[in-house]
């Protein structure tokens, strides 16, 4: 059995660093808690993305808290979505607890209650500052990755904002994008046939339906201005701390479509709108990602790509992804194998299945000579979890069984007052409150549309006037031969007279 002198030692050397890092806890050794023996996270490898997983109820939400707390402490901004709504306790300080003070002083380090600077978001009609993007800022490729398109449907998505482009009509939300679509194949199908070739209305009715699926998911609410800069989520406040940006997302648990609309659309735009850094020593923004699941779940292979990529290529922005899910099987293998930091709660062995499962999450960790792994696995209790990370140097850290610290702010959430003055004292929500709707392609499009109608109706009534006015004078000017044989009965008549006078 290893010495506690020969762990301590270990631990030490795996975790230390030179730079600025976050402490998660004490490393453990046979279910105790080694005083001191500090796992450490160095901020310069937080944009190497990271995974928090494990059974429900062993301590995920409050691992996620540690993290975002420490990060905003550091001056680094976090996004949270928020599906099960027990986030917001994070603008409040803790209360304090008997069994806090306890699990710090096994750790080895002070516990400080602490409030945070919190920014309430909403995708839907729930209060905070709404989250929004036109269809122009989604782009042909993006929306129709969403829809899920076959390739001939995404070359006539393609076409429709070329001709929006080309003919200055502002896509803004779904209700534009519809217009354009059923005006290709209908009033303006001449035009478009003219210009970009043959639409078929199949196709058309084929992207229509598609579109009004993600609509009866509410993602009418989504598409639109004021469009959301998302600069706005790397706020520091006056004291240098991050804001930890709350997305609240309870009533869209059912709604997986319009989640991972949202969630792509916003890794797609910080991608095009943060500068490159390369190696730099801290992250930018760090995104969690709850119930990870529902985006992979109802993902198509064409968007699970799109995932893919921007994972791969979003950390030289400074950008870090977090996922946090139940089980490590959620994520697909492709993005799991792009995750630097791995926080693995507690598995449950029930059945068959799980079993094989916690096999599978064992061989995703660094072999130990400390821990049987598949043991700790299921022997872990609650705020205790399975740590790997990486070194300044982006080598994976020391495998170790950690009693992390507890969070600084209250773990559990606030009050509907203390929502209300959150949300009213931002000054986000004040920004994006109004609701614009200036004209765009619906608009435009049914101006012409009428206005060709009136041109149409004039042509018309100008035609019907013209054949009256013709028929009119058809009417009063006589046929040659009516005329001869008029002025023959006329003779005929005037010569009868002539006769019966001259008898």
């Amino acid at each position: 059995m290893a010495s506690k002198e020969d762990f301590f030692e270990h631990i030490e050397k795996g975790y230390s660093t030179k730079g600025d890092f976050i402490t998660m806890g004490a490393a453990m050794l046979n279910g105790e808690a080694i005083n001191s023996a500090l796992v450490k996270v160095p901020l310069k490898t937080l944009n190497r993305h990271g995974l928090i997983a494990g059974a429900t109820g062993t301590g995920k939400t409050k691992t996620l808290q540690v993290l975002a707390e420490n990060l905003s402490d550091k001056g680094i901004p976090v996004l949270l979505m928020d599906l099960k709504g027990d986030l917001s306790g994070l603008a409040q300080p803790s209360p304090g607890h008997p069994k806090i003070d306890e699990r710090h002083a096994k750790i080895g380090i002070p516990f400080e209650p602490k409030r945070f600077p919190v920014e309430i978001l909403s995708l839907s009609e729930q209060d905070g500052v709404k989250l929004r993007a036109t269809v122009s800022e989604f782009g042909p490729v993006l929306l129709s990755r969403i829809l899920d398109l076959s390739e001939t449907q995404e070359g006539i998505t393609a076409v429709i904002f070329k001709y929006c482009d080309d003919n200055k009509l502002p896509l803004l939300d779904l209700k534009d994008f519809k217009k354009v679509l059923q005006y290709a194949t209908g009033e303006g199908k001449e035009e478009f046939t003219k210009e970009y070739g043959r639409i078929s209305t199949s196709s058309t009715g084929t992207i229509l339906r598609k579109i009004i699926e993600l609509e009866q998911q509410g993602a009418d609410l989504f598409f639109g201005e004021k469009s959301f800069d998302v600069n706005d989520l790397t706020r520091i406040d006056e004291e240098g701390r991050g804001y930890i940006n709350i997305l609240r997302l309870t009533d869209i648990q059912d709604r997986p479509k319009l989640f991972s609309t949202f969630m792509l659309s916003l890794l797609a735009e910080i991608y095009d709108t943060f500068p490159e850094l390369g190696d730099s020593e801290r992250p930018e923004l760090i995104l969690f990602i709850d119930e990870a699941h529902l985006i992979f779940n109802e993902a198509s292979k064409a968007l699970l790509d799109q995932i893919e990529s921007i994972v791969k290529l979003i950390r030289s922005k400074g950008i870090g992804l977090y996922f946090v899910t139940q089980n490590p099987t959620d994520v697909p293998n492709e993005v799991l194998a792009q995750l630097g930091l791995k926080v693995q709660h507690a598995l449950r062995a029930f059945t068959a299945r799980d079993r094989k499962a916690i096999k599978l999450t064992a061989e995703n960790y660094p072999l130990s000579e400390f821990y049987d792994t598949k043991e700790v696995l299921t022997s872990l209790g609650i705020g205790e979890a399975l740590i790997s990370a990486l070194d300044e140097k982006g080598r994976p850290t020391p495998l170790a069984a950690t009693l992390l610290r507890a969070p600084m702010s209250r773990m559990d959430i606030l009050t509907e007052n203390e929502l209300k003055d959150v949300i009213d004292s931002s000054k986000l929500v004040k920004k994006y409150g109004e609701v614009i709707d200036r004209e765009s392609a619906y608009e435009i499009l049914n101006e012409k549309i009428e206005k060709a109608e009136e041109l149409a109706k004039e042509e018309k009534e100008e035609a019907q006037t013209k054949r009256r006015t013709s028929n009119t004078r058809r009417s009063t000017r006589q046929n040659p031969v009516i005329k001869v044989l008029t002025s023959a009965t006329f003779i005929r008549g005037v010569l009868g007279v002539l006769k019966k006078v001259m008898r």
